[in-house]
């Protein structure tokens, strides 16, 4: 039944290889999954992930005072976020929970993501995140689309950066480089450049069907190309290549991240906790959880 479920909204949402003349509108910006906590603290501690990538532990306050703790791997345009057992509110904080967030390149994009997602016949749902510096004063980080109120364990999202933030000292954003500039680039920091870390080349997630069917059709209006079979779906353009397969709630979760590499390096294995980074030889990663 998920796969004719799953079918179903593939034809309904035109999915395929993104239509001739449509403009790319999404780029995957970073993707966080929930870990055992054995796991999550050997990454926070690792001194060697250190080295890798630029790399940093932060408790951040949200929308409505929502709090989380990630540990974040930042390359040049996208990252990754690992949360510990309870890291997280709610369900998120669940082992195997996780969530994608997609983000546009120009001002004004998510305004057109809306257009193309009430014409595929979808409801989306707005919502502004919001980031607290400390003084009680919430700035307003980003605006986001989501398709679903409610998931089963993961979710994802558009996002398209605030000036608000961008503007603020205290974010430590660069310099727009054209108007309407709120690129992954811009937001994220330099620092990858004396790191091993480049970016994440490919993300793979299992998740159940209900999770995908609500998936897909953001993907299909973000502009990427998709394929489909035997329950899952690889979605590519724009750089990371993004794969999800479905799973039950007790086999889904992070798979596997695939990163490019600043520089050549020689081999070399990481465990951490039961997750495997494997780097090297050359200019990719490979971390399987």
């Amino acid at each position: 039944m998920s796969c004719l479920i799953l079918a179903a909204v593939l034809v309904a949402s035109g999915a395929g290889p993104a239509q001739a003349g449509e403009r790319q509108l999404l780029y995957y910006n970073h993707a966080w999954g929930t870990l055992d906590r054995a796991t999550a603290d050997a990454v926070e501690h690792s001194r060697y992930l250190r080295d890798f990538a630029d790399f940093e532990v932060r408790t951040t306050t949200g929308a409505g005072g929502r709090t989380w703790t990630g540990r974040y791997l930042r390359g040049h345009e996208t990252y990754l976020e690992i949360f510990g057992l309870g890291d997280v509110p709610g369900q998120d904080g669940e082992a195997g929970s996780a969530g994608l967030g997609l983000s546009t390149e120009h001002d004004g994009d998510i305004e057109k993501l809306k257009t193309r997602l009430r014409a595929a016949g979808q409801k989306p749902i707005d919502f502004t995140q919001t980031r607290d510096f400390g003084d009680g004063k919430p700035v307003p980080w980003f605006d986001s689309l989501f398709l679903v109120e409610r998931y089963e364990r993961f979710g994802a999202w558009a996002m398209e950066y605030r000036d608000e933030y961008l503007d603020d000292p205290r974010g430590k954003v660069g310099p727009a480089k054209f108007p309407g500039d709120v690129t992954r680039k811009r937001y994220l920091p330099d620092a990858y450049k004396h790191k091993a870390m480049r970016d994440i080349s490919l993300i793979h997630l299992a998740v159940t069907p209900a999770d995908l069917a609500a998936t897909v059709p953001l993907l299909r209006a973000g502009g990427f190309s998709l394929r489909t079979g035997d329950g899952s779906v690889v979605a590519s353009r724009g750089g990371t290549t993004m794969r999800f397969d479905e799973a039950p709630i007790g086999r889904i979760g992070l798979q596997r991240v695939e990163f490019e590499l600043n520089r050549p390096v020689a081999r070399h294995v990481e465990q951490l906790g039961t997750s495997t980074l494997v780097v090297g030889p050359g200019k990719r990663a490979v971390w399987t959880f």
